[in-house]
């Protein structure tokens, strides 16, 4: 998990400088295109994006490829990372193509292609990290025994771990390819009945381009840096406090891959909803409606609370058996951070959501500044938690919702500054945390009676399912959500019949 993470975190750099921002970018400036029924100038910014993502996947492809070994070494202390590095380094251009692809289709209204490509993506991802992660692992056993170094067997059951990251990367863009040209034939008659009289120049369009992927590549290099920049200063801090390089990789591994990818999983629906709000919300604003991109920040606002809050609560009550679940060695260490950092979880998913909003309102140099404020208080933080008050681990998750909710209260002022929006509290915030403490308690005492009964795996399931039932009531008993809300919601309408059926609307 060391090597791995090590490995990804200078990938995850990379990628957001190659292609990160593309598809929010390219489905902005389509969707505004499309809006005006500028077909054939649309066409010209998917040509300048595919152009735009093959010279920077191409140029971080091969400077990865080529400086794995400097990266490893002199960045994340790690030196035989590098056999990880290299595996991931052609994935940087087939991802930044496959993000042009998406933003495409994002930018025509259609989030179907990147939906179902992205679970194509992680199944195959998971399938073959998995059996590569395996095969490579007792390869590098071997390897291990004739050189007597056994650091050889982890290291390259990593490299098999990222192999699927790049097997997943070529099966998504191979269906959006097969997707794009089974439409072509509609979108060619689109552009043969543009009528709007205006063509812009190719290089114009290419630096609209630019001059909206940059914003967004600061804000997100900011971002995902910090991740570079905590393993840095935690490696040095504690390396002084007497640690080994040895446990300070396995702390860094508990905290990367078990604490964060946990954390990561209830933000990727804040992060899907941004991309799919995103086109909309232009378009809104390049109309001048923006009474309709208020309601459009509301809704999504709602939608992300209803989600966010209870995935907090049920992470910080049922963490340690979700944990063990997912993965084995050390687990107790990585479910107290989880009970101390489950809080962002919200704050993160409300950050992913306010940039979002200000990239769609057009103001892309915004969250590069919060970002970047919030970056200098988070090292400060960071640095007195584990450094003066030796809180290790634990430091660092403090040190992150402070850098996440930094982030969201920097960002959702200068919403209200630029767009006249306010935000409504009561249904918003406080029913989705009243109704989550009520689930909390329930799972909570439910687990602790079931698996003295069971195996904890199915009293964690059965708590689970409990658990979204008792949030589901609560919120319908409270007046949370109303019945046009979830019908909004996958599978709302089923879910309003049996709200109504138990006489709960």
């Amino acid at each position: 998990m060391g090597y791995y993470s090590a490995a990804f975190q200078i990938y995850s750099i990379m990628l957001i400088i190659s292609s990160y921002s593309l598809p929010v970018a390219v489905s902005k400036l389509m969707a505004g295109k499309l809006a005006r029924g500028q077909y054939k100038n649309a066409r010209k910014v998917f040509h300048g994006a595919l152009l735009f993502a093959t010279i920077t996947g191409g140029a971080t492809m091969l400077i990865v490829l080529f400086g794995a070994d400097v990266m490893a070494t002199n960045i994340m202390s790690l030196p035989r990372s590098a056999i990880a590095l290299r595996i991931l380094a052609p994935t940087l251009l087939i991802v930044a193509l496959m993000g042009v692809m998406r933003g495409y289709f994002q930018g025509t209204g259609t989030m179907m292609p990147t939906a179902t490509s992205q679970l194509l993506e992680q199944i195959v991802n998971a399938i073959v990290s998995v059996v590569a992660a395996i095969a490579l692992f007792n390869y590098g056993s071997k390897v291990g025994e004739l050189l007597l170094q056994e650091e050889y067997a982890p290291a390259y059951g990593a490299a098999g771990g990222t192999l699927g990251t790049l097997a997943g990367a070529v099966a998504g863009l191979c269906l959006l390819l097969v997707i794009y040209f089974m439409h072509r034939r509609e979108v060619n008659r689109q552009i043969d009945g543009d009528a709007s009289g205006k063509l812009d120049r190719f290089s114009k369009v290419f630096r609209m381009l630019v001059v909206t992927v940059l914003p967004v590549i600061l804000s997100s290099t900011i971002y995902n840096i910090s991740d570079v920049l905590d393993q840095s200063i935690f490696g040095n801090v504690m390396e002084k406090k007497g640690m080994s390089e040895a446990l300070i990789a396995a702390n860094w591994g508990i905290f990367s891959t078990k604490y964060k990818v946990i954390i990561n999983v209830p933000v990727a629906l804040a992060n899907a909803l941004c991309s799919s709000m995103m086109p909309s919300l232009t378009s809104s604003v390049a109309k001048g409606d923006l009474k309709v991109a208020r309601r459009k920040i509301r809704i999504s606002m709602r939608f992300v609370m209803i989600v966010a809050i209870p995935c907090a609560v049920g992470l910080a009550v049922l963490g340690e058996p979700i944990l063990s679940m997912m993965f084995s060695g050390e687990i107790k260490t990585a479910a107290m951070l989880l009970r101390i950092g489950s809080a962002s979880v919200v704050f993160y998913s409300m950050s992913t959501l306010s940039n979002g909003v200000l990239q769609g309102v057009d103001r892309m140099n915004i969250p590069v500044r919060n970002s970047a404020i919030a970056l200098l208080i988070h090292l400060g933080v960071l640095y007195l938690t584990i450094s003066v008050l030796d809180l290790k681990l634990y430091g660092v998750v403090i040190s992150i919702i402070v850098f996440s909710l930094l982030v969201c209260v920097l960002n959702w002022l200068d919403i209200s500054r630029h767009t006249g929006y306010r935000q409504e509290i009561f249904r918003t915030f406080i029913v989705p945390l009243l109704a989550s403490i009520i689930m909390g308690v329930v799972i909570g005492v439910l687990y602790f009676l079931l698996h003295k009964a069971m195996h904890y795996v199915v009293a964690t399931v059965i708590s689970i399912v409990v658990g979204v039932i008792v949030y589901f009531v609560s919120m319908l008993l409270l007046k949370g959500v109303r019945e046009s809300e979830i019908q909004a919601f996958p599978g709302g309408n089923a879910m309003a019949a049996i709200a109504k059926f138990l006489h709960l609307l």
